[in-house]
């Protein structure tokens, strides 16, 4: 049997304490972030005032439910004066719960407003912190698609969470209000069977209970594969929607290699497997609904036919028979929160499960056990990089180790204002030590030892430019109003962008609109206006004109208080620059 890796043990326990991460953990976690947002405040207040709402709709209720008696009671009479003063009284409570109903609808929005915000944001914080989200990409199926987890999964979770909290606690007030009605009106039930005389205090509770508890655990055992089958939907939808932004993202390439079959044929497996899943998750509802609309049909008789030896007894008029019905009725849909609400907690609980256990591998990135390494990083305050014993590993230990590298001597330093060309046999993966070290690759042995992380600027192959304005596409990722207009103008001048010195204001997809040379002299602009100690490229000049590449290299030749740094192979670099070579080797 193969032996499994480093790596293999920290996705794998990443894997496990996920499937672990139990019920209660995860509320655990979830309301722990809540309580360290900004905006818990306003949610608490909003909670407050909805609380109070339900309360006085709670009463409005019981007011309307007691207003049954009179009124059939008027009807049974033929009393038509009663009659309409009855319905005076209707629309009077029904203009109060009118009033109510639209004020609770109007707080339900705001609190899920503020809930999403809440989630939002603490997710994107804890995402974005400094070296996490590309080391969760390294640790299996929890780093895919976070773009699913930060948003979908995020705004269902708020949104749910909302409309079942409000649900539950109104559905607990309404039981227990109009509980004690249905136990007033058959506290004293009793009847005669064979001679003998039996009472059953409170007999319309005790079915209105046998009732909805049935019904709820009939629907938890037919949908208690709703929330896995939701959850494995949420991420086939995310892995659909990927394959449609990267191919949309990469048009132009697909069409030029005539890839139109094999992308669409992707696209359709990917289609494929949401619908199966999709198919799943409605015979599971479809089984759900025999349960539910069963017992919604049954519903409309189930309370006459729990009153009616009550009435029959001669213990309640007709009034108050729709009383008791109306009492039955509202306690009923109470204590049926669960059933008439499987669905969503199904899908909650979904939620719950993909944003908790983000977070959770998110804060575990920062654990010693998800960061183990031989390869040591250290930042120091002295202006020079050091290179002790240097060897990087392809992966985790146990892979080959061909296309690792290392350096032959014991200890490299580079000195401020240095040039140093790092090349190697073709063998050698030389964007291994780019990585490492800027603190992206942990497998190796030896010791990196570097300036402050401020004084840096790493320059990768692939040029990333935010959808901002130009100005501050320039001086990403610093504020750009630190810089005055003139030496932003003055920067893209110098990087031979001066045609784009008077649209700073111009927003632009910049990697779209600018060719790939104009998006390497934007790179240099960069470079000119944030003034980094360090510059350290990776084979930026790859597949660039020749005269740009001289361009380029001349202006970064100017840079006398800059250490620049060239991991490939690149001799124009080494000659205009004079630089000195390293020369790394394969393991």
């Amino acid at each position: 049997m193969a032996q499994m890796t480093e790596s293999d043990d920290l996705v794998a326990k990443l894997d496990i304490d996920s499937a672990n991460f139990g019920f209660l953990a995860q509320l655990r976690m979830m309301l722990g972030a809540f309580w360290g947002t900004k905006i818990k405040g306003r949610i608490i207040a909003l909670a407050i005032a909805l609380l109070v709402i339900i309360l006085a709709t709670t009463y409005a209720q019981y007011r309307l439910n007691s207003w049954n008696a009179p009124f059939y009671d008027s009807l049974q009479r033929r009393d038509l004066d009663a009659f309409l003063v009855q319905l005076e009284v209707f629309a009077v409570i029904a203009g109060v719960l009118l009033v109510l109903n639209v004020i609770q609808a109007f707080l339900n929005q705001m609190m899920a407003l503020y809930m999403r915000e809440g989630v939002t944001r603490d997710l994107i914080d804890q995402w974005m912190k400094a070296g996490r989200a590309i080391k969760l990409t390294n640790f299996g199926a929890i780093g895919i698609n976070p773009d699913q987890r930060l948003h979908e999964d995020a705004r269902n979770l708020a949104e749910i969470t909302t409309a079942l909290s409000i649900g539950l606690v109104s559905s607990s007030i309404l039981l227990v209000s109009f509980i004690g009605v249905l136990w007033e009106i058959s506290a004293d039930f009793a009847f005669d069977l064979y001679g003998h005389h039996i009472a059953i205090p409170g007999y319309m509770v005790w079915a209105a209970l046998i009732y909805a508890g049935s019904a709820s655990l009939l629907s938890s055992f037919v949908g208690r594969n709703l929330p896995t089958i939701n959850a494995d939907r949420y991420s086939k939808e995310a892995e659909l929607r990927f394959s449609l932004m990267h191919a949309n993202e990469n048009l132009a390439s697909i069409t030029l290699a005539r890839g139109e079959e094999s992308e669409r044929g992707q696209i359709q497996n990917a289609v494929t497997t949401v619908l199966a899943v999709i198919k799943r998750q409605a015979l599971a509802i479809t089984n759900l609904t025999w349960v539910s609309s069963g017992f919604g049909w049954l519903t409309l008789v189930a309370p006459i036919l729990i009153a009616s030896p009550v009435y029959f007894n001669g213990m309640l008029s007709f009034g108050w028979l729709m009383v008791a019905v109306g009492a039955f009725t509202q306690v009923n849909a109470a204590l049926r929160w669960y059933i008439d609400n499987f669905r969503q907690i199904a899908d909650w609980k979904a939620a719950l499960y993909r944003v908790s256990t983000f977070r959770k591998a998110l804060l575990e990135m920062d654990s010693s056990d998800a960061t183990q390494s031989d390869l040591k990083h250290t930042y120091g305050q002295d202006q020079k990089i050091v290179l002790s014993k240097l060897c990087i590993l392809p992966g985790p230990p146990g892979t080959p180790t061909d296309r690792g590298l290392k350096i032959p001597e014991s200890e490299i330093v580079i000195e401020p204002g240095e040039r140093v060309m790092v090349n190697g046999d073709a063998s050698v993966n030389r964007h291994l030590l780019f990585q490492a070290l800027a603190g992206l690759w942990n497998w190796g042995k030896g010791e990196i030892t570097l300036p402050p992380q401020a004084d840096i600027l790493f320059m990768p192959q692939k040029r990333y430019f935010p959808d901002t304005p130009m100005r501050a596409a320039v001086a990403y990722p610093r504020d750009p109003a630190s810089f005055d207009d003139a030496t932003i103008r003055d920067a893209l001048t110098r990087a031979g962008l001066e045609r784009l010195a008077s649209d700073l204001d111009r927003h632009e997809r910049w990697d779209r609109v600018l060719e790939e040379d104009d998006q390497a002299r934007l790179r240099l602009a960069n470079v000119l206006l944030t003034a980094p100690k360090w510059l350290i490229l990776d084979d930026a000049m790859e597949g660039l004109e020749p005269e740009t590449q001289e361009e380029i290299l001349k202006v970064m030749a100017e840079m006398k208080d800059t250490a620049i740094i060239y991991i490939g192979r690149q001799e124009l670099f080494q000659e205009i620059m004079n630089a000195r070579a390293i020369h790394l080797q394969p393991l």
